[in-house]
Parts: C-alpha cells; sequence; structure tokens
C-alpha cells in the first residue's frame, strides 16, 4: 500500500517536472524569437531613412506623371485635344518649399569658377551637344576663350548673325520659342492655351504714372493701361531654351520709364510646367520695364527661372536679383524720370538691353491700334530681330 502511494507521488512529480520543463523551453523559444523580431524591426526603422521614404515616393509620383503624359500624347496623336492638367495649391506650395533661390545662387557661384584650360573644350562641347548649341554664330567660336560657364552663357553673337527687321515696328527682343501671343481679354493673359493668369497681378498697381482719367471713368487695371482711343492691349511670351542666345534687346523704338522688381520664387518655366501651374510667372522672380512707344504703353518683363536668379538690365546698375535682402510677396520701384532727366532711358530698335545667367522667359505686354496683327503661330522658334507684327 505504501509502496503503491510512493509510486503514485514519484510519478505525479515527474509529471510535474516534464511540464514545467517543455513549459519553460516554450518560453525561452517564444522570447528568443519575440526578441528576434524586435531586432529585425529595429534594423528596417534603422536602415528605412527619410530619405529612402523621399526617393520611393518621389519616384512613384514620378512615374505615374509620365505615365499621365503619355496617355496625352497618345491622344494628341490621334487629334484628339488634351485640356492642361493644373497643378493644385499643395503641388505649388510643395514645389515653391524648395530652395531653388538659394540654389540658384549656388549656381551662379559655380558658374564664375574659372576653368582649366584642359577642361574647358570637353565641358562646353558637353553643353553644345546637350543643348544643341550653334558656335558658329558666335562672336568667338574659340571654346577656350570663355573662362568660365558664366562667360560662355552670355557669349555675343556676330554681327551679321542677327539682322533686325526694319520694315516692322515690333521685332523680337530675343532668340526662343513662341509660348503665346494675342489680345489681352478681361485683364487675363495666357501664358500657354487654357493657363492664363492676372495682368494686374503680373505687372503690380499701376503707379508709375499719373492717371488722367476720372474715378467714374477709370474702369478695370486693362482700361487703365489703355493710353489712347481705339487701341487694344497685346502680349507675347518668347521662351529661352538653355541652348538659345541669352541676351536680349529693345523689340522696338520706345523711352523706358519706370523699373519694378518682384523679388519671388524660380521655378522652371519650361512649356512642360507653364501648362501645370497657373500663374507660373506672378509666382517667379521678375523685372518690369514700363514706358511708352509710339502707340502708347509698352513693357517688356524679364522673368527668372531656376539657376536663372541673375536677371541684368545694361542700364541699370543698381539692380540685384536673387538676393537674400528682398522678401517674397513684395516688389520695389525705381523711376529712371529725375530732375535732371524727363525722358527717362530711350532705347532704339535692337539695342542691347539685358541678359539672362542661362535661359527664362520675355513677356511683352503693350498698347496698339486694333489692326496689329501677329504674324506668329504657337510654339514655332524665332530669332532676335525677326518680326513679330505688322500693322
Amino acid at each position: 500500500m505504501a509502496a503503491s502511494v510512493l509510486l503514485r507521488t514519484s510519478a505525479c512529480w515527474a509529471n510535474r517536472f516534464v511540464f514545467r520543463s517543455s513549459w519553460g523551453h516554450s518560453c525561452r523559444r517564444f522570447s528568443s524569437g519575440w526578441r528576434k523580431i524586435q531586432a529585425a524591426s529595429l534594423t528596417t526603422a534603422t536602415r528605412l531613412r527619410p530619405v529612402h521614404v523621399l526617393v520611393g515616393t518621389g519616384g512613384g509620383y514620378v512615374g505615374y506623371w509620365q505615365y499621365g503624359k503619355y496617355k496625352d500624347r497618345e491622344l494628341e496623336r490621334q487629334g484628339i485635344e488634351v485640356p492642361p492638367h493644373v497643378a493644385n495649391e499643395m503641388e505649388v506650395a510643395l514645389y515653391k518649399s524648395i530652395p531653388t533661390r538659394l540654389l540658384s545662387r549656388a549656381w551662379g557661384r559655380l558658374n564664375q569658377v574659372e576653368l582649366p584650360m584642359w577642361l574647358r573644350k570637353p565641358v562646353y562641347s558637353l553643353y553644345i551637344w546637350t543643348f544643341g548649341v550653334n558656335m558658329k554664330e558666335a562672336a568667338v567660336e574659340d571654346l577656350q576663350h570663355y573662362r568660365n560657364l558664366s562667360e560662355f552663357f552670355r557669349r555675343k553673337l556676330k554681327p551679321q548673325a542677327r539682322p533686325v527687321c526694319n520694315s516692322h515696328c515690333v521685332i523680337s527682343p530675343s532668340d526662343g520659342k513662341i509660348l503665346h501671343f494675342g489680345r489681352v481679354k478681361n485683364c487675363e493673359v495666357e501664358q500657354v492655351k487654357g493657363v492664363t493668369y492676372s495682368l494686374e497681378t503680373f505687372l503690380g498697381p499701376q503707379t508709375w504714372t499719373d492717371i488722367s482719367k476720372g474715378e467714374d471713368d477709370a474702369g478695370s487695371f486693362q482700361d487703365l493701361l489703355v493710353t489712347k482711343d481705339g487701341n487694344q492691349l497685346f502680349h507675347c511670351i518668347i521662351y529661352l531654351a538653355p541652348g538659345d542666345y541669352h541676351c536680349f534687346h529693345s523689340p522696338t523704338d520706345w523711352r523706358v520709364a519706370h523699373r519694378r522688381h518682384f523679388p519671388g520664387s524660380l521655378m522652371s518655366v519650361n512649356p512642360g510646367v507653364a501648362r501645370w501651374i497657373k500663374e507660373l510667372f506672378c509666382h517667379n522672380e521678375r523685372v518690369v520695364l514700363s514706358g511708352e512707344w509710339v502707340h502708347g504703353f509698352f513693357s517688356l518683363t524679364a522673368v527668372g527661372a531656376t539657376n536663372v536668379g541673375s536677371i541684368r538690365i545694361y542700364f541699370d546698375r543698381d539692380l540685384r536679383t536673387n538676393s537674400p535682402r528682398y522678401c517674397k510677396g513684395s516688389y520695389n520701384d525705381f523711376s529712371y524720370i529725375s530732375s535732371t532727366n524727363k525722358e527717362g532711358v530711350c532705347m532704339r530698335k535692337g539695342e542691347h538691353l539685358g541678359e539672362f545667367n542661362l535661359g527664362s522667359t520675355i513677356v511683352l505686354v503693350f498698347e496698339a491700334p486694333k489692326d496689329f496683327t501677329f504674324n506668329l503661330k504657337a510654339g514655332q522658334k524665332i530669332r532676335f530681330g525677326e518680326a513679330l507684327g505688322t500693322m
């Protein structure tokens, strides 16, 4: 009897020992596996940095955007008109958050670095091949003559390379591509077909001349710019690609009375971005030169772009663009008319006016008789000195 009880007790303790051993082994295996999972997740979190997330997200967005562009091209080949896809406010704000002004200043300093003689020809040849530059038109064809990229970008042309048309009153101020042209309607200007910007936002308030119209006849901002009865406002937008001649000239005989400088963003102004961002030219830094020609109001605006923060006007040494001391959203005025100079700056048609550092956009807004017509097509290439239109 005692022996059986002792045997049962021993078996019970043995079973308990086996259960506890197996339970402890299972717990240790579970704990070891959990530690491995924690270590793996920690390693993944350490390796998955914000840069990787940004690159992955950006790559996916670019791929999606390119697929959309591919579908649009297919529709255009079929003869179907595709409406422009305009960016929303969040996309514009995200683009403007990129420090393009800082990057453009860094690019400008890089352009000033003098290149060694042995490096000049390979660097400039690569640029010529990439953007299709015609060096046969350059005043100096020897690539080793240009000490840095800035000098190469601002190269002069041979005098006979761009004959100025004398039979028309308005000529193209630069080489480039015609983005859009026509009459200004309802104070809105088309930067490309279907995408507009406000004329008043672009030029700023009309304060550079005395307004002779009464309050009852003031009308719209567009009406304030028209100084002669029977005239209308016209506009023309010329895009300068990186491979184009980067200087711009006076498009007509006129008198420059006022300069207005808008510090702003430096987003790209290529035609694709112009179709995407509404009022692109109003966001970007720009220099508005306004005055008069024989038919009334005339203005030329040089619009900055990415890596083109430097806009130079030859007769205005006080102008400083892409400078940190200016605040975005503001503007500053300067009058060329003074007590000793009642006329301002008189410019002759074809005369050198200014230059960009790389490539950008010129916008002409001017008053002319109703019978003025453009001899242009949207998207066509044009060269400095060629006629824009006729009366």
